[in-house]
Order: C-alpha cells, then sequence, then structure tokens
C-alpha cells in the first residue's frame, strides 16, 4: 500500500522520524575544516551564512564523505543554477509533501519564504497542481513533479508550457533538480534524520 500524500500526519511522521535515527550524526566538534567549508559553500548558495552548528543530515551523511561532497556539489549547482529561486522551492515543496518528508518539508517552507513563496501558496503546495490560484506557469512546475515522480517523465502538456518560459538549460535542469531533491527526501525518510527544534515537519505552514 504504501504512503499516500494526505495520510494522517501524525502518523507519517511516527513513521519516518520514529523514536530516533538509525545512524547517528557525527558531533558536530568532530567535522574537520574542510567538510565545515563544504558545507558553508552549500549554506551561502542558499543565502544563509556560516553554519555554528551543522545541521544531522549533513552530519549524518558526513559517514561516507564520498557521497556527501557529491551530494554538497550537486545541490550547489542547484541552488545557484539557472532555475528561478521561487520556482525551485515551489517544486521542492511539491517533492517534500509527495514525499512525505518532514525534514525536507519543514527546512524548505523557510527556503521558499525567503525566495517569495507565501504562507497561502505553502498551503496550496499540499494540494498541488490541482488547486485553484497558480499561474499556468506555476501549475506546470507543480504538475510535472507530479508527473515526473509518477510516470517518470514529463508530459507533452507540461513540457510545452513550461517551455513558453523556460530555456533549454533550464528545462534540463527540473528533472535533475527534482530526481535530487527525491533522493534526498529518500535518506532522510530511511535514516529518521531527527528535526531541528525549529522544524516542525509536514504540519509546517
Amino acid at each position: 500500500m504504501g504512503y499516500k500524500p494526505g495520510d494522517d500526519i501524525a502518523a507519517r511522521m511516527a513513521e519516518v522520524v520514529g523514536d530516533g535515527p538509525r545512524i547517528l550524526a557525527i558531533p558536530d566538534e568532530g567535522i574537520g575544516a574542510e567538510e565545515r567549508a563544504i558545507v558553508d559553500e552549500v549554506r551561502a548558495a542558499a543565502g544563509a551564512g556560516p553554519a555554528i552548528e551543522i545541521p544531522d543530515y549533513m552530519r549524518t551523511m558526513l559517514k561516507n564523505p564520498g557521497v556527501f561532497r557529491a551530494q554538497m556539489n550537486i545541490g550547489t549547482a542547484i541552488f545557484q543554477g539557472t532555475l528561478p529561486k521561487r520556482e525551485r522551492e515551489l517544486a521542492v515543496l511539491r517533492v517534500g509533501w509527495l514525499c512525505g518528508a518532514p525534514y525536507e518539508w519543514g527546512e524548505h517552507v523557510d527556503i521558499a519564504k525567503r525566495y517569495g513563496v507565501t504562507a497561502e501558496e505553502v498551503e496550496r503546495a499540499t494540494a498541488g497542481s490541482a488547486a485553484p490560484g497558480w499561474s499556468e506557469h506555476d501549475r506546470a512546475i507543480l504538475k510535472g513533479v507530479e508527473e515526473l515522480l509518477d510516470n517518470k517523465a514529463l508530459s507533452q502538456e507540461t513540457w510545452d508550457t513550461l517551455a513558453k518560459t523556460w530555456n533549454e538549460a533550464q528545462m534540463l535542469e527540473f528533472p535533475v533538480m527534482v530526481g535530487m531533491y527525491v533522493t534526498t527526501a529518500f535518506v532522510q525518510n530511511s535514516v529518521r534524520n531527527r528535526l531541528a527544534e525549529d522544524n516542525p515537519g509536514l504540519s509546517y505552514r
């Protein structure tokens, strides 16, 4: 059966946050200067300052340094990429919601608001492309996420709508970006990363 978007939030939180992480994060004081520099580079790309304390997810991924560096590199490329930041964050919210990913959803509610997504749009993103009120382009972004997760391909209609506004580089970047955040959700949900104190998870608006 599996998770379906809109399932009971408390039950989903219990499933993928649970009683604690399956892999313990490296203590903050155990992170070296090189790894901290990579983290700060990613944070700068997202519009944030140097990390006072490195998030649990990053300190967990550092237990596989090669994958960590690769993931941080693609994360930096996406954050500094060609897609408008507000539009990217609408897509990430839809990914986080469809994946039932409390960590990803909660962190990106804050990031999305930083780039102009309103609280009303955050709520509307839970309903996705079917919700009234979206512009044609925004609706296509959300529909594109839904199609990629469901059918693993963009429909011709969605492609044509996005291509009215986006260039070829952006059209290439979009499915890469969606795939990256799906991967992140898979890891965070499976490892059961604990949430930061200011991240209420899937209930966050």
